[in-house]
């Protein structure tokens, strides 16, 4: 436990939460959680974090660090596209702890909204290529608590119109 200039505990009961909010609100890790959220997959090749960001990839990787360290993301290999020169092998997305921290800070209610910003994002052919690439599943209670209900586009248009 650290103690601070004036004797008292820097660990009271709202620590790890201030230390949280840190950790998620910073520029550059805030914008790799919202566009995981994003994400149909919810995993994301390097190059793809870089060009949806627009943050560099140095600048990126030492987010991904701090967010791996922390334990709120992992690094996940599809093996099969280890040999392959155009497919990405290396992939980032939420842990279990993760999606429990994210959970607790309200982010998971802006799914829908992160996925329509990304849906709705020009992309170069390398992006959509990255996209498109077979990747490893997430754990199974990571895939379950990023799942929503997506609106059916048709019946909305329907609905609107009458």
């Amino acid at each position: 436990m650290s103690e601070s200039d004036s004797g008292t505990s820097d660990a009271g009961p709202f620590a790890e939460q201030q230390r949280l909010f840190k950790l998620l609100s910073q520029d550059t890790r805030h914008l790799i959680i919202q566009e995981l959220l994003g994400h149909p997959a919810h995993l994301m090749s390097l190059a793809e974090l870089e060009y949806m960001t627009g943050k560099s990839q140095a600048a990126i990787k030492d987010q991904l660090e701090t967010l791996i360290e922390s334990g709120i993301i992992s690094q996940y290999t599809y093996e099969p596209s280890q040999a392959k020169r155009d497919l990405p092998s290396q992939f980032y997305g939420f842990t279990e702890r993760g999606v429990e921290i994210l959970h607790d800070y309200k982010y998971l209610r802006g799914l829908p909204v992160a996925r329509a910003l990304y849906e709705n994002t020009r992309k170069t052919e390398k992006i959509e290529r990255h996209e498109a690439a077979p990747r490893p599943e997430l754990p199974a209670a990571v895939s379950e608590a990023l799942e929503f209900e997506e609106p059916d586009l048709d019946t909305v248009a329907i609905s609107s119109s009458q």
